[in-house]
């Protein structure tokens, strides 16, 4: 499998906010969102065997793990990295991107599923009948931009009926919308979402890498 990057640190997104967590980042995505923020993945990456993926987050120490990418389930070899951390009782979650069918995820996987909103350039793309899958331990993230990027997000929550689902994350694009503003959206419309900020862009340089 093609790995972009394996890393220990505090996870900056996601209900898990501020845990250690050990991130995998494969290489490659099938999306160009316009505000991407790891264009790195792309194309970057080394070649390794699952073993070798699985020797490296042993070696950190801990038992949650998050892979991640670009886009982590274009990649075959995924699906027997996951099951094999199970296995050995490990946490484990996949940040998707809403694009690729979850029906072979195991539902022992933490499902982070990013619905592209306009801004992104890449909504049109969504693979909706994702939403059919999840569980209540899987999560639903809407990255904002703008206003319109708000009041589409609040009609996909309302037309799949996400808030009975799963729990649903909104996040500022970093730079391009204020928190306070997505906030006081939030709470106009009294939405049971949670407001996430990128935590790991606040602690460290925003376009830091291995964090």
């Amino acid at each position: 499998m093609r790995i972009n990057e394996i890393f220990k640190s505090i996870q900056g997104e996601s209900s898990s906010a501020g845990l250690p967590v050990v991130f995998v980042r494969l290489t490659g995505c099938n999306l160009r969102c316009q505000w991407c923020d790891t264009e790195y993945a792309y194309d970057e990456g080394v070649n390794v065997t699952v073993d070798e993926v699985m020797e490296k987050i042993a070696a950190f120490g801990l038992k949650s793990v998050q892979i991640t990418g670009g886009e982590p389930l274009l990649q075959e070899e995924v699906y027997e990295l996951m099951n094999r951390l199970f296995d050995l009782g490990y946490i484990v979650s996949v940040e998707t991107n809403g694009s690729i069918d979850l029906s072979r995820v195991d539902n022992r996987v933490i499902k982070i599923v990013d619905i592209k909103c306009p801004s992104s350039g890449e909504s049109g793309q969504m693979y909706f009948n994702n939403l059919n899958y999840l569980l209540k331990t899987d999560e639903v993230k809407f990255a904002l931009k703008d206003r319109d990027d708000y009041n589409w997000a609040k009609e996909i929550i309302k037309r799949f009926k996400l808030l009975e689902k799963c729990s649903i994350l909104i996040s500022p694009v970093f730079g391009e919308v204020e928190p306070r503003q997505l906030a006081e959206w939030i709470l106009e419309d009294n939405l049971n979402v949670r407001l996430q900020i990128q935590l790991h862009k606040l602690i460290w340089h925003p376009e830091m890498r291995g964090v």
